[in-house]
């Protein structure tokens, strides 16, 4: 058995991983990194991209049929499956194919195998040619997670989906249950509908994306069922039953049962760490709910072995793993300014149509945690630009601390929030007070103006509503 010295290894290659590794060799460290897959991970092969671009060809599709209010016309629009998946797969790849010359570019050592931890500063790598160790003082877990199954409601792969049967359907359904209104389940019920699918949702709580601000949720519930989704709250599946090519489900809700019978059915009911096979038995690493507990340093109990993305704690999204990846090899290499992450930092966003952006404490949050607060919102119908794209449904909102002018948080949904919402991260990144943001100027005419005036009507100053 070969046995390789390195500084570091990673094991993983997604956003998390292949970061970590590209950062550590910036910082002169010899790094390898482990993947059994592809590179990029579940997120690039499976998951954020390829999504995006499904979502993509559905935004257009839907607004074929709606050319007329444009002054535009075009008879019987319609699509090509194949074609729609195809090039969902295409993007994946030529990605997949370019983290690859990243981490060659960056003299990155990648093994094709499948990594576990074998004692004290090692790990132990099972590759088509048989078994190999890499000896290493640092050792960074970055494997990821998986669709979390739910006992009797088990995804088969063909009637009933998980996200990655859904990007690569073997049929459009004509009629579709999603369970689970979080963003993935969201986007999948968005991209159905947008390609003609009669869609119904049910959510297990009181409302559909039930980690944004309500405020913002019922926004975007009003407009999701305008275009035809069917959302079901305070709701569970209590069975499937699979028959001649469909699915029928048993749903209660308000203490009462009915049954819907679709053509297929996507499980989107949260993820569980990839903690099995990892060689974590015996070690000083520690799990809790299938994910791995780390230190504000991405330092697990086990000295030398750290742990990042979707294996540790929430929120699940592939720039807070590329974030934890930098401050966990920063740390290791005593860069000087290395400091923990503050996850009230990371914004979050929904690409469904319309988008769903945020980031910071939810107005309700906000005032559980004490605050006195000041809130600003700004409707789209009062942005020109909005207007001008046919795109007027949408609210833009703002949470202060009243006493320090602090932004605590921020809220949007309308079209392209997950490109606006950058502009009040880094405003919370570099501590900016309302003063700041009302003293900055705003090109017009932007979707960026409403964030200006939302954040003027938190303080009773709004100008153009």
């Amino acid at each position: 058995m070969a046995e390789h010295k390195f500084d570091l290894v990673v094991v993983g290659g997604g956003p998390g991983g292949y970061v970590a590794a590209i950062r550590a060799a910036q910082l002169k460290m010899k790094v390898a990194l482990v993947e059994r897959e592809h590179l990029g991970g579940i997120c690039l092969n499976w998951g954020c991209i390829p999504t995006k671009a499904l979502l993509r060809t559905g935004e257009i599709f839907e607004q074929l049929h709606h050319l007329k209010a444009f002054g535009l016309e075009a008879d019987n629009p319609r699509f090509e499956p194949k074609a729609v998946i195809g090039r969902s797969r295409q993007v994946a790849a030529q990605l997949s194919k370019g983290v690859g010359h990243l981490l060659r570019k960056n003299k990155v050592t990648v093994f094709d195998g499948t990594g576990r931890l074998a004692g004290k500063q090692k790990l132990e790598v099972e590759t088509k040619a048989g078994k190999e160790t890499i000896a290493a003082p640092h050792i960074i877990l970055a494997t990821g997670a998986r669709a979390r199954q739910i006992p009797g409601l088990e995804a088969d792969g063909k009637l009933i989906w998980t996200y990655k049967e859904a990007m690569v359907p073997d049929v459009m359904p004509k009629s579709l249950l999603v369970v689970g209104s979080g963003a993935i389940g969201i986007e999948f019920a968005s991209f159905f509908r947008a390609m003609g699918a009669e869609v119904t949702v049910v959510e297990v709580l009181d409302r559909i994306l039930p980690v944004e601000d309500a405020e913002i949720s019922a926004f975007a519930a009003k407009q999701l069922t305008k275009r035809g989704l069917k959302l079901i709250t305070g709701a569970q599946v209590k069975a499937l039953a699979k028959g001649d090519g469909r699915v029928k489900a048993t749903i209660e809700a308000g203490g009462k049962t009915s049954e819907l019978t679709v053509d297929r059915v996507i499980m989107a009911v949260g993820i569980v760490g990839n903690v099995e096979g990892i060689g974590l038995e015996g070690t000083g690493v520690k799990v809790e709910k299938t994910h791995v507990v780390i230190d504000q340093w991405c330092r697990t109990g086990e000295p030398g072995v750290y742990a990042i993305g979707d294996l540790v704690g929430a929120p699940w999204l592939a720039h807070k793993a590329s974030h934890e990846g930098v401050l966990c090899v920063e740390k290791i290499a005593g860069v000087e300014g290395a400091h923990p992450l503050d996850i009230t930092k990371v914004p979050g966003c929904t690409y469904c149509t319309p988008q769903v952006a945020s980031v910071g404490l939810t107005e309700a949050a906000a005032k559980q945690a004490g605050y006195e607060i000041r809130v600003g919102r700004f409707p789209y119908i009062g942005n020109g630009k909005a207007i001008a794209l046919g795109e007027p449904e949408g609210l833009v909102k703002t949470v202060f601390d009243a006493k320090t002018g602090e932004l605590l948080g921020a809220h949007m949904v309308g079209a392209e929030v997950t490109e606006l919402i950058q502009g009040y991260v880094l405003a919370r990144q570099m501590e900016a007070t309302e003063a700041d943001l009302m003293h900055t100027v705003y090109p017009h005419p932007t979707l960026s103006e409403m964030m200006h005036e939302s954040v003027l009507d938190a303080y009773g100053r709004a100008v153009h509503f």
